[in-house]
Protein backbone atom coordinates (compact mmCIF):
# COMPACT_ATOMS: atom_id res chain seq x y z
CA UNK A 1 0.00 0.00 0.00
CA UNK A 2 2.99 2.53 0.58
CA UNK A 3 4.36 1.71 -2.72
CA UNK A 4 1.30 2.42 -4.50
CA UNK A 5 0.70 5.76 -2.61
CA UNK A 6 3.87 6.67 -3.50
CA UNK A 7 3.16 5.89 -7.15
CA UNK A 8 -0.02 7.59 -7.19
CA UNK A 9 1.59 10.41 -5.97
CA UNK A 10 4.14 10.96 -8.53
CA UNK A 11 1.56 10.61 -11.29
CA UNK A 12 -0.40 13.30 -9.65
CA UNK A 13 3.08 15.71 -9.70
CA UNK A 14 3.55 14.67 -13.68
CA UNK A 15 -0.14 15.67 -14.31
CA UNK A 16 0.74 18.98 -13.01
CA UNK A 17 3.61 19.61 -14.44
CA UNK A 18 2.22 19.02 -17.84
CA UNK A 19 -0.73 21.03 -17.35
CA UNK A 20 1.28 24.39 -15.99
CA UNK A 21 3.86 23.18 -19.45
CA UNK A 22 0.93 23.74 -21.58
CA UNK A 23 -0.22 26.81 -20.13
CA UNK A 24 3.18 28.53 -20.35
CA UNK A 25 3.60 27.54 -24.05
CA UNK A 26 -0.32 28.88 -24.71
CA UNK A 27 0.27 32.13 -23.11
CA UNK A 28 3.80 33.10 -24.94
CA UNK A 29 2.86 36.29 -26.88
CA UNK A 30 2.73 36.79 -30.58
CA UNK A 31 5.81 38.11 -32.63
CA UNK A 32 3.54 40.58 -34.64
CA UNK A 33 0.06 42.15 -33.60
CA UNK A 34 -1.07 40.70 -37.24
CA UNK A 35 -0.56 37.20 -36.24
CA UNK A 36 1.31 34.92 -39.24
CA UNK A 37 2.88 36.73 -42.24
CA UNK A 38 2.37 34.49 -44.94
CA UNK A 39 0.47 31.87 -45.93
CA UNK A 40 -2.72 29.98 -43.90
CA UNK A 41 -4.19 31.35 -40.67
CA UNK A 42 -3.47 29.66 -37.95
CA UNK A 43 -4.58 31.86 -35.16
CA UNK A 44 -8.30 31.99 -34.17
CA UNK A 45 -9.26 35.47 -33.28
CA UNK A 46 -12.57 36.11 -31.60
CA UNK A 47 -15.98 35.67 -33.59
CA UNK A 48 -16.98 38.94 -34.74
CA UNK A 49 -20.85 39.96 -36.30
CA UNK A 50 -20.19 41.85 -39.67
CA UNK A 51 -22.99 41.15 -41.08
CA UNK A 52 -23.88 44.47 -43.03
CA UNK A 53 -26.72 46.49 -40.81
CA UNK A 54 -28.23 49.78 -41.55
CA UNK A 55 -26.11 52.25 -38.70
CA UNK A 56 -25.48 55.54 -40.23
CA UNK A 57 -22.13 57.00 -39.87
CA UNK A 58 -20.68 60.11 -41.62
CA UNK A 59 -17.09 61.46 -42.48
CA UNK A 60 -16.20 62.68 -39.40
CA UNK A 61 -12.39 61.52 -37.89
CA UNK A 62 -11.55 60.91 -41.31
CA UNK A 63 -13.01 57.15 -41.68
CA UNK A 64 -15.01 55.93 -43.62
CA UNK A 65 -18.31 57.37 -44.92
CA UNK A 66 -19.88 54.04 -45.58
CA UNK A 67 -18.22 52.04 -42.57
CA UNK A 68 -21.44 51.87 -40.84
CA UNK A 69 -23.80 51.03 -43.23
CA UNK A 70 -21.34 48.64 -45.19
CA UNK A 71 -20.17 46.50 -42.43
CA UNK A 72 -17.75 44.36 -43.95
CA UNK A 73 -19.44 44.49 -46.67
CA UNK A 74 -21.81 41.04 -47.00
CA UNK A 75 -20.07 38.80 -44.71
CA UNK A 76 -20.18 37.35 -40.96
CA UNK A 77 -16.85 36.34 -39.10
CA UNK A 78 -17.09 33.18 -37.41
CA UNK A 79 -13.70 31.90 -35.12
CA UNK A 80 -11.59 28.99 -35.76
CA UNK A 81 -11.18 26.31 -32.87
CA UNK A 82 -8.20 27.51 -30.92
CA UNK A 83 -4.38 25.79 -31.46
CA UNK A 84 -4.91 24.94 -35.27
CA UNK A 85 -1.57 24.47 -36.94
CA UNK A 86 -0.31 26.63 -39.39
CA UNK A 87 1.61 23.67 -40.82
CA UNK A 88 -1.16 21.69 -41.24
CA UNK A 89 -2.99 24.70 -42.75
CA UNK A 90 -6.37 23.95 -41.10
CA UNK A 91 -7.90 26.30 -38.60
CA UNK A 92 -10.35 23.44 -37.01
CA UNK A 93 -9.49 22.17 -34.07
CA UNK A 94 -8.57 18.41 -35.38
CA UNK A 95 -5.36 19.83 -36.72
CA UNK A 96 -5.71 17.53 -40.01
CA UNK A 97 -3.49 17.68 -43.02
CA UNK A 98 -4.05 20.25 -45.59
CA UNK A 99 -3.46 17.03 -48.45
CA UNK A 100 -6.28 15.88 -46.54
CA UNK A 101 -8.28 19.21 -47.64
CA UNK A 102 -9.23 19.63 -43.83
CA UNK A 103 -9.60 23.25 -43.07
CA UNK A 104 -13.18 24.30 -41.73
CA UNK A 105 -13.59 26.21 -38.65
CA UNK A 106 -14.21 23.56 -35.97
CA UNK A 107 -13.70 19.69 -36.30
CA UNK A 108 -16.70 18.96 -37.87
CA UNK A 109 -16.17 21.07 -40.87
CA UNK A 110 -12.71 19.77 -41.37
CA UNK A 111 -13.94 16.47 -41.52
CA UNK A 112 -16.82 17.65 -43.80
CA UNK A 113 -14.05 18.96 -46.04
CA UNK A 114 -12.05 15.49 -45.76
CA UNK A 115 -14.75 13.77 -46.65
CA UNK A 116 -14.98 15.75 -50.07
CA UNK A 117 -18.21 17.95 -49.10
CA UNK A 118 -18.31 21.74 -49.02
CA UNK A 119 -17.99 24.45 -46.67
CA UNK A 120 -19.54 27.13 -46.45
CA UNK A 121 -17.22 29.67 -45.03
CA UNK A 122 -15.19 31.19 -46.25
CA UNK A 123 -11.03 30.56 -45.02
CA UNK A 124 -8.62 33.61 -43.71
CA UNK A 125 -5.45 32.88 -45.65
CA UNK A 126 -2.67 35.57 -45.23
CA UNK A 127 -0.44 36.71 -48.54
CA UNK A 128 2.82 34.34 -48.90
CA UNK A 129 4.40 37.78 -49.83
CA UNK A 130 5.22 39.14 -46.27
CA UNK A 131 6.48 42.67 -48.33
CA UNK A 132 2.74 43.20 -48.72
CA UNK A 133 1.25 44.50 -45.91
CA UNK A 134 -2.38 46.89 -44.46
CA UNK A 135 -1.21 50.14 -43.02
CA UNK A 136 -0.05 49.52 -39.75
CA UNK A 137 2.29 46.81 -41.39
CA UNK A 138 0.04 43.52 -40.14
CA UNK A 139 -0.07 41.08 -42.73
CA UNK A 140 -2.56 41.37 -45.90
CA UNK A 141 -4.77 38.64 -46.94
CA UNK A 142 -7.97 36.89 -47.97
CA UNK A 143 -11.05 34.87 -47.50
CA UNK A 144 -11.56 31.68 -49.55
CA UNK A 145 -14.16 29.46 -50.27
CA UNK A 146 -13.69 27.25 -53.27
CA UNK A 147 -16.10 25.38 -54.97
CA UNK A 148 -14.41 22.09 -56.52
CA UNK A 149 -15.16 21.84 -60.08
CA UNK A 150 -15.96 25.34 -60.87
CA UNK A 151 -14.10 27.14 -63.14
CA UNK A 152 -15.89 30.78 -62.28
CA UNK A 153 -13.94 32.66 -59.76
CA UNK A 154 -15.59 35.79 -58.00
CA UNK A 155 -13.35 37.99 -56.38
CA UNK A 156 -14.68 40.97 -54.06
CA UNK A 157 -12.90 44.07 -52.56
CA UNK A 158 -14.23 45.72 -49.32
CA UNK A 159 -14.85 49.84 -49.11
CA UNK A 160 -14.17 51.93 -46.30
CA UNK A 161 -13.54 54.95 -47.96
CA UNK A 162 -9.89 56.58 -47.23
CA UNK A 163 -7.50 58.38 -45.37
CA UNK A 164 -5.36 60.77 -46.92
CA UNK A 165 -3.36 62.87 -44.92
CA UNK A 166 -1.35 61.85 -41.27
CA UNK A 167 -4.56 63.44 -39.39
CA UNK A 168 -6.75 61.66 -41.15
CA UNK A 169 -5.17 58.42 -41.03
CA UNK A 170 -4.64 58.59 -37.11
CA UNK A 171 -8.00 59.43 -36.24
CA UNK A 172 -8.79 56.37 -38.67
CA UNK A 173 -6.70 54.20 -37.11
CA UNK A 174 -8.09 55.00 -33.69
CA UNK A 175 -11.43 55.00 -34.42
CA UNK A 176 -11.79 51.97 -37.22
CA UNK A 177 -8.76 49.74 -36.86
CA UNK A 178 -9.96 46.86 -38.55
CA UNK A 179 -9.66 49.05 -41.93
CA UNK A 180 -5.92 49.66 -41.47
CA UNK A 181 -5.06 46.64 -39.96
CA UNK A 182 -5.75 42.29 -39.70
CA UNK A 183 -4.69 42.05 -36.06
CA UNK A 184 -8.17 41.63 -35.33
CA UNK A 185 -9.63 39.82 -38.16
CA UNK A 186 -11.97 36.41 -37.64
CA UNK A 187 -10.63 33.09 -38.75
CA UNK A 188 -14.11 32.54 -41.01
CA UNK A 189 -16.32 34.41 -42.72
CA UNK A 190 -19.93 33.85 -44.17
CA UNK A 191 -21.21 35.55 -47.49
CA UNK A 192 -24.39 37.18 -48.51
CA UNK A 193 -25.58 38.23 -51.47
CA UNK A 194 -24.05 37.47 -54.45
CA UNK A 195 -20.96 36.08 -52.24
CA UNK A 196 -23.70 33.51 -50.73
CA UNK A 197 -23.16 29.98 -51.22
CA UNK A 198 -26.61 29.31 -50.99
CA UNK A 199 -28.85 29.08 -54.15
CA UNK A 200 -32.09 30.43 -52.55
CA UNK A 201 -30.19 33.72 -52.36
CA UNK A 202 -27.84 33.20 -54.62
CA UNK A 203 -29.17 31.60 -57.62
CA UNK A 204 -26.10 32.57 -60.53
CA UNK A 205 -22.90 32.96 -58.48
CA UNK A 206 -23.60 30.06 -55.41
CA UNK A 207 -21.40 27.70 -56.73
CA UNK A 208 -18.24 29.86 -57.86
CA UNK A 209 -15.28 29.84 -56.29
CA UNK A 210 -15.29 33.13 -53.69
CA UNK A 211 -12.93 35.47 -52.67
CA UNK A 212 -13.48 38.10 -50.16
CA UNK A 213 -10.42 41.05 -49.97
CA UNK A 214 -10.81 42.90 -46.80
CA UNK A 215 -9.79 46.13 -47.43
CA UNK A 216 -7.00 47.34 -44.86
CA UNK A 217 -4.81 49.81 -47.35
CA UNK A 218 -6.89 53.19 -46.60
CA UNK A 219 -6.39 53.35 -50.69
CA UNK A 220 -9.63 53.19 -52.72
CA UNK A 221 -7.40 50.20 -53.32
CA UNK A 222 -4.73 52.10 -55.73
CA UNK A 223 -1.68 52.24 -53.36
CA UNK A 224 1.78 50.85 -54.88
CA UNK A 225 3.98 51.02 -51.52
CA UNK A 226 5.80 53.72 -49.59
CA UNK A 227 5.71 57.06 -50.07
CA UNK A 228 7.88 59.02 -52.93
CA UNK A 229 10.15 61.73 -51.95
CA UNK A 230 8.58 64.67 -53.28
CA UNK A 231 10.15 66.17 -56.78
CA UNK A 232 12.49 69.52 -55.54
CA UNK A 233 10.29 72.63 -56.68
CA UNK A 234 10.00 75.87 -55.98
CA UNK A 235 8.10 76.82 -52.79
CA UNK A 236 4.45 78.23 -53.35
CA UNK A 237 4.11 79.84 -50.18
CA UNK A 238 2.89 78.69 -46.44
CA UNK A 239 0.02 76.53 -47.62
CA UNK A 240 1.93 74.52 -50.05
CA UNK A 241 4.99 73.67 -47.42
CA UNK A 242 2.41 72.90 -44.86
CA UNK A 243 0.82 70.63 -47.15
CA UNK A 244 4.02 69.10 -48.01
CA UNK A 245 4.98 68.59 -44.60
CA UNK A 246 1.79 67.35 -43.12
CA UNK A 247 1.39 64.34 -46.13
CA UNK A 248 3.84 62.10 -44.93
CA UNK A 249 2.92 59.12 -42.23
CA UNK A 250 4.64 56.02 -40.69
CA UNK A 251 1.32 53.72 -42.75
CA UNK A 252 2.10 51.92 -45.64
CA UNK A 253 -0.73 52.02 -49.11
CA UNK A 254 -0.78 49.02 -50.68
CA UNK A 255 -3.90 48.52 -51.88
CA UNK A 256 -3.38 47.56 -55.42
CA UNK A 257 -0.71 45.47 -54.81
CA UNK A 258 -2.65 44.06 -52.58
CA UNK A 259 -4.83 42.84 -55.46
CA UNK A 260 -1.90 41.50 -57.02
CA UNK A 261 -0.50 39.34 -54.69
CA UNK A 262 -3.58 37.38 -54.01
CA UNK A 263 -4.19 36.53 -57.52
CA UNK A 264 -0.32 35.35 -57.23
CA UNK A 265 -2.01 33.20 -54.51
CA UNK A 266 -4.77 31.61 -56.05
CA UNK A 267 -2.43 30.04 -58.66
CA UNK A 268 -2.14 26.81 -56.92
CA UNK A 269 -6.21 27.00 -56.01
CA UNK A 270 -6.81 27.03 -59.79
CA UNK A 271 -7.19 30.63 -61.09
CA UNK A 272 -5.23 29.92 -63.95
CA UNK A 273 -7.77 27.46 -65.24
CA UNK A 274 -10.83 29.78 -64.65
CA UNK A 275 -12.93 30.39 -67.42
CA UNK A 276 -14.35 33.98 -65.98
CA UNK A 277 -13.06 36.22 -63.05
CA UNK A 278 -15.12 38.78 -61.83
CA UNK A 279 -13.68 41.14 -60.13
CA UNK A 280 -16.24 43.27 -57.78
CA UNK A 281 -16.88 45.37 -55.15
CA UNK A 282 -18.90 47.96 -52.96
CA UNK A 283 -18.51 51.71 -52.58
CA UNK A 284 -14.83 52.51 -52.53
CA UNK A 285 -14.20 48.74 -53.61
CA UNK A 286 -16.44 49.28 -56.12
CA UNK A 287 -14.06 52.24 -57.67
CA UNK A 288 -11.23 49.87 -56.73
CA UNK A 289 -12.52 47.31 -59.42
CA UNK A 290 -12.83 50.34 -62.00
CA UNK A 291 -8.90 51.34 -61.48
CA UNK A 292 -7.56 47.79 -61.29
CA UNK A 293 -9.70 45.43 -63.88
CA UNK A 294 -7.44 46.26 -66.72
CA UNK A 295 -4.68 45.23 -64.41
CA UNK A 296 -5.92 42.27 -63.26
CA UNK A 297 -6.71 40.78 -67.09
CA UNK A 298 -3.03 41.78 -67.95
CA UNK A 299 -1.79 39.92 -64.68
CA UNK A 300 -4.03 36.38 -65.96
CA UNK A 301 -2.85 36.71 -69.42
CA UNK A 302 0.38 36.98 -68.39
CA UNK A 303 0.30 33.78 -66.22
CA UNK A 304 -1.09 32.09 -68.71
CA UNK A 305 -5.01 31.93 -67.93
CA UNK A 306 -7.60 32.30 -70.71
CA UNK A 307 -9.74 33.82 -68.07
CA UNK A 308 -12.57 35.98 -69.53
CA UNK A 309 -12.31 39.12 -66.50
CA UNK A 310 -15.50 40.74 -65.69
CA UNK A 311 -15.94 44.18 -63.31
CA UNK A 312 -18.64 44.31 -61.14
CA UNK A 313 -19.01 48.24 -59.48
CA UNK A 314 -21.45 48.30 -56.97
CA UNK A 315 -22.09 51.82 -55.56
CA UNK A 316 -18.34 53.00 -56.71
CA UNK A 317 -19.53 55.23 -59.39
CA UNK A 318 -19.14 58.98 -57.36
CA UNK A 319 -19.92 62.39 -59.36
CA UNK A 320 -17.53 65.17 -58.13
CA UNK A 321 -18.72 67.45 -55.51
CA UNK A 322 -20.93 70.62 -56.23
CA UNK A 323 -19.84 72.43 -52.80
CA UNK A 324 -17.61 75.23 -52.74
CA UNK A 325 -14.55 74.62 -50.42
CA UNK A 326 -11.19 76.56 -50.10
CA UNK A 327 -9.14 75.65 -52.70
CA UNK A 328 -5.89 74.74 -50.54
CA UNK A 329 -8.01 71.80 -48.80
CA UNK A 330 -7.25 71.32 -44.89
CA UNK A 331 -5.70 68.41 -44.19
CA UNK A 332 -9.18 67.50 -42.36
CA UNK A 333 -12.44 66.02 -42.89
CA UNK A 334 -13.50 68.97 -44.79
CA UNK A 335 -11.91 67.98 -47.68
CA UNK A 336 -14.02 67.23 -50.69
CA UNK A 337 -13.81 63.58 -52.50
CA UNK A 338 -11.79 65.39 -54.96
CA UNK A 339 -9.05 66.59 -52.96
CA UNK A 340 -8.83 63.89 -50.43
CA UNK A 341 -7.91 61.73 -53.37
CA UNK A 342 -5.70 64.59 -55.11
CA UNK A 343 -3.81 65.03 -52.00
CA UNK A 344 -3.83 61.10 -51.18
CA UNK A 345 -2.73 59.83 -54.65
CA UNK A 346 0.92 61.46 -53.51
CA UNK A 347 0.69 59.73 -50.18
CA UNK A 348 -0.38 56.52 -51.56
CA UNK A 349 1.96 56.17 -54.72
CA UNK A 350 -1.29 55.54 -56.05
CA UNK A 351 -1.78 54.30 -59.80
CA UNK A 352 -4.76 54.72 -62.17
CA UNK A 353 -5.42 53.29 -65.70
CA UNK A 354 -2.67 53.95 -67.87
CA UNK A 355 -5.18 55.05 -70.83
CA UNK A 356 -7.13 57.37 -68.43
CA UNK A 357 -4.31 58.40 -67.28
CA UNK A 358 -2.94 59.99 -70.45
CA UNK A 359 -5.71 61.79 -71.04
CA UNK A 360 -4.66 64.15 -68.10
CA UNK A 361 -1.58 66.50 -67.42
CA UNK A 362 0.39 65.82 -64.11
CA UNK A 363 -1.48 66.30 -61.17
CA UNK A 364 -4.95 65.44 -62.33
CA UNK A 365 -4.46 61.80 -62.67
CA UNK A 366 -7.19 62.08 -59.66
CA UNK A 367 -9.54 62.10 -62.38
CA UNK A 368 -9.32 58.75 -63.22
CA UNK A 369 -11.18 57.84 -59.76
CA UNK A 370 -14.60 58.58 -61.30
CA UNK A 371 -16.60 56.39 -63.31
CA UNK A 372 -18.02 58.45 -65.83
CA UNK A 373 -14.25 59.75 -67.00
CA UNK A 374 -12.64 56.21 -66.98
CA UNK A 375 -15.40 54.35 -68.52
CA UNK A 376 -14.59 54.81 -72.12
CA UNK A 377 -11.11 53.85 -71.34
CA UNK A 378 -11.81 50.37 -70.23
CA UNK A 379 -11.34 47.55 -72.68
CA UNK A 380 -12.47 44.41 -69.78
CA UNK A 381 -16.87 43.95 -69.68
CA UNK A 382 -18.61 45.95 -66.65
CA UNK A 383 -21.82 45.71 -65.12
CA UNK A 384 -22.34 49.24 -63.01
CA UNK A 385 -25.19 49.03 -59.94
CA UNK A 386 -25.82 52.58 -58.95
CA UNK A 387 -28.74 53.44 -56.69
CA UNK A 388 -29.81 56.90 -58.40
CA UNK A 389 -29.97 58.92 -55.18
CA UNK A 390 -26.68 57.27 -53.48
CA UNK A 391 -26.64 58.35 -49.30
CA UNK A 392 -22.68 58.51 -49.78
CA UNK A 393 -22.89 61.16 -52.63
CA UNK A 394 -25.55 63.03 -50.63
CA UNK A 395 -23.35 62.65 -47.34
CA UNK A 396 -20.42 64.52 -48.73
CA UNK A 397 -23.12 67.45 -49.33
CA UNK A 398 -23.74 66.85 -45.62
CA UNK A 399 -27.27 65.60 -46.35
CA UNK A 400 -28.14 63.12 -44.66
CA UNK A 401 -32.16 61.96 -45.01
CA UNK A 402 -33.39 60.85 -41.84
CA UNK A 403 -31.29 63.37 -39.70
CA UNK A 404 -32.81 66.61 -38.06
CA UNK A 405 -33.68 68.75 -41.11
CA UNK A 406 -33.67 69.01 -44.44
CA UNK A 407 -33.88 72.52 -47.07
CA UNK A 408 -35.83 73.13 -50.46
CA UNK A 409 -32.34 73.64 -51.80
CA UNK A 410 -30.77 70.76 -50.72
CA UNK A 411 -34.25 69.13 -52.18
CA UNK A 412 -33.31 70.22 -55.06
CA UNK A 413 -29.83 68.81 -55.01
CA UNK A 414 -31.29 65.60 -54.60
CA UNK A 415 -33.28 65.83 -57.57
CA UNK A 416 -30.37 66.80 -59.50
CA UNK A 417 -28.65 64.45 -58.41
CA UNK A 418 -30.53 62.06 -60.00
CA UNK A 419 -30.51 63.28 -62.94
CA UNK A 420 -27.03 63.52 -63.26
CA UNK A 421 -26.32 60.27 -62.13
CA UNK A 422 -28.61 58.45 -64.74
CA UNK A 423 -27.23 60.98 -67.52
CA UNK A 424 -23.52 59.83 -66.23
CA UNK A 425 -24.84 56.20 -67.19
CA UNK A 426 -26.66 56.71 -70.47
CA UNK A 427 -23.80 55.00 -72.27
CA UNK A 428 -22.99 52.32 -69.77
CA UNK A 429 -23.70 48.94 -71.42
CA UNK A 430 -24.58 47.16 -68.18
CA UNK A 431 -26.66 49.04 -65.61
CA UNK A 432 -28.90 48.64 -62.83
CA UNK A 433 -29.71 52.13 -61.49
CA UNK A 434 -32.78 52.27 -59.18
CA UNK A 435 -34.50 55.63 -58.34
CA UNK A 436 -33.42 54.68 -54.47
CA UNK A 437 -32.00 56.23 -51.44
CA UNK A 438 -29.67 54.21 -50.07
CA UNK A 439 -26.12 52.58 -50.97
CA UNK A 440 -24.67 49.47 -51.56
CA UNK A 441 -26.72 46.31 -53.09
CA UNK A 442 -24.60 43.24 -53.73
CA UNK A 443 -24.17 42.02 -50.65
CA UNK A 444 -27.28 42.33 -48.93
CA UNK A 445 -28.91 39.17 -48.07
CA UNK A 446 -32.43 40.94 -49.53
CA UNK A 447 -30.47 41.65 -53.12
CA UNK A 448 -32.57 39.65 -54.94
CA UNK A 449 -35.96 41.63 -54.01
CA UNK A 450 -34.44 45.20 -55.92
CA UNK A 451 -35.89 45.33 -59.58
CA UNK A 452 -36.28 47.83 -62.25
CA UNK A 453 -38.51 47.68 -64.69
CA UNK A 454 -39.76 44.14 -63.32
CA UNK A 455 -36.22 42.57 -63.93
CA UNK A 456 -34.28 41.73 -60.25
CA UNK A 457 -30.72 42.75 -59.90
CA UNK A 458 -29.67 38.80 -60.22
CA UNK A 459 -31.59 38.19 -63.03
CA UNK A 460 -29.65 41.29 -64.94
CA UNK A 461 -26.49 39.71 -64.17
CA UNK A 462 -27.51 36.54 -65.55
CA UNK A 463 -28.76 38.09 -68.73
CA UNK A 464 -25.54 40.47 -69.26
CA UNK A 465 -23.52 37.12 -68.47
CA UNK A 466 -25.29 34.78 -71.45
CA UNK A 467 -24.45 38.11 -73.76
CA UNK A 468 -21.22 37.70 -73.11
CA UNK A 469 -21.05 33.98 -73.25
CA UNK A 470 -23.15 34.49 -76.82
CA UNK A 471 -20.68 36.89 -77.68
CA UNK A 472 -17.47 35.26 -76.82
CA UNK A 473 -18.82 32.02 -79.10
CA UNK A 474 -19.64 33.88 -82.04
CA UNK A 475 -23.15 33.38 -81.14
CA UNK A 476 -26.26 36.02 -81.13
CA UNK A 477 -27.44 37.07 -77.60
CA UNK A 478 -31.36 36.35 -76.45
CA UNK A 479 -33.92 38.80 -77.24
CA UNK A 480 -35.71 39.49 -73.93
CA UNK A 481 -32.87 39.42 -71.24
CA UNK A 482 -32.35 43.15 -70.44
CA UNK A 483 -29.29 44.46 -68.58
CA UNK A 484 -29.23 48.30 -69.13
CA UNK A 485 -31.72 49.07 -66.78
CA UNK A 486 -32.35 52.28 -65.32
CA UNK A 487 -35.38 54.02 -63.43
CA UNK A 488 -36.83 56.44 -65.60
CA UNK A 489 -39.30 57.92 -62.72
CA UNK A 490 -37.82 61.47 -61.72
CA UNK A 491 -38.35 61.03 -57.54
CA UNK A 492 -36.33 59.09 -54.71
CA UNK A 493 -38.35 56.05 -53.44
CA UNK A 494 -40.68 56.01 -56.43
CA UNK A 495 -39.42 52.27 -57.28
CA UNK A 496 -41.47 50.22 -54.91
CA UNK A 497 -38.29 48.10 -54.50
CA UNK A 498 -36.64 50.45 -52.60
CA UNK A 499 -34.93 49.38 -49.51
CA UNK A 500 -37.43 51.17 -46.65
CA UNK A 501 -36.26 54.84 -45.19
CA UNK A 502 -35.80 54.71 -41.59
CA UNK A 503 -35.68 57.64 -39.32
CA UNK A 504 -32.58 57.72 -37.17
CA UNK A 505 -34.52 59.16 -34.43
CA UNK A 506 -37.54 56.82 -33.97
CA UNK A 507 -35.83 53.71 -36.11
CA UNK A 508 -39.23 53.81 -37.96
CA UNK A 509 -39.84 52.84 -41.51
CA UNK A 510 -40.93 55.79 -43.52
CA UNK A 511 -42.37 56.65 -46.72
CA UNK A 512 -40.78 59.52 -48.68
CA UNK A 513 -43.51 62.10 -47.75
CA UNK A 514 -43.77 61.19 -44.33
CA UNK A 515 -40.25 61.47 -43.84
CA UNK A 516 -39.88 65.30 -45.72
CA UNK A 517 -42.45 66.15 -43.49
CA UNK A 518 -40.72 64.74 -40.25
CA UNK A 519 -37.59 66.63 -41.55
CA UNK A 520 -40.10 70.01 -42.14
CA UNK A 521 -40.83 70.27 -45.56
CA UNK A 522 -44.41 70.23 -46.67
CA UNK A 523 -44.64 67.54 -49.59
CA UNK A 524 -47.20 69.49 -51.77
CA UNK A 525 -45.13 72.58 -51.61
CA UNK A 526 -42.50 70.17 -53.36
CA UNK A 527 -45.17 68.39 -55.81
CA UNK A 528 -45.78 65.14 -54.13
CA UNK A 529 -48.98 63.79 -52.86
CA UNK A 530 -48.27 62.45 -49.44
CA UNK A 531 -51.68 60.17 -49.89
CA UNK A 532 -51.05 58.40 -52.39
CA UNK A 533 -48.95 58.50 -55.63
CA UNK A 534 -48.65 55.07 -54.21
CA UNK A 535 -50.42 53.63 -56.83
CA UNK A 536 -49.66 55.69 -59.57
CA UNK A 537 -45.67 55.36 -58.84
CA UNK A 538 -46.32 51.29 -59.12
CA UNK A 539 -47.67 51.58 -62.09
CA UNK A 540 -44.88 53.47 -63.78
CA UNK A 541 -42.54 51.23 -62.72
CA UNK A 542 -43.79 48.14 -63.71
CA UNK A 543 -44.90 49.73 -67.30
CA UNK A 544 -40.64 50.64 -67.55
CA UNK A 545 -40.86 53.22 -65.42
Amino acid sequence: MKILGQVAFLLLLGGIWCQNNRNAKASKPSKKSGGNQGGDSGQSPPTADLTPGNTRSTRGGGGSAETGREGASGASGASGAAGASRAAGASGASGASRAAGAAGASGAAGAARAAGQQTDEMRLHFLRNTQVTCNDGTAAGFYLKEFRGSRRWLLFLEGGWCCHSRESCDSRYQNIRRLMSSSGWPQTKRGTGILSPQAEENPHWHNANVVFIPYCSSDVWSGTGPTPAPPPRQRQGREKERETNTNTTEYTFMGSLIIREVIKDLVPKGIKQAKVVMLSGTSAGGTGVLLNIERVASQLQQLGAEAQVRGLVDSGWFLESKQQRSPNCPETISCSPEDAIRIGLRLWNGVVPERCRQLYKRGEEWQCFFGHKLYSTLTSPLFVVQWLFDEEQLRVENIYMGGQSLSEEQWQYIQNLGRELKNSLRDVTAVFAPSCLSHTSITRSNWMSFQVKGTSLPRALQCWDRSLEATRNNRTPAKGCPFHLVDTCQWPQCNPTCPALVDQATQQELTLPQMLVAMGLDPQKLGLDPQGDADSLASMVSNGG
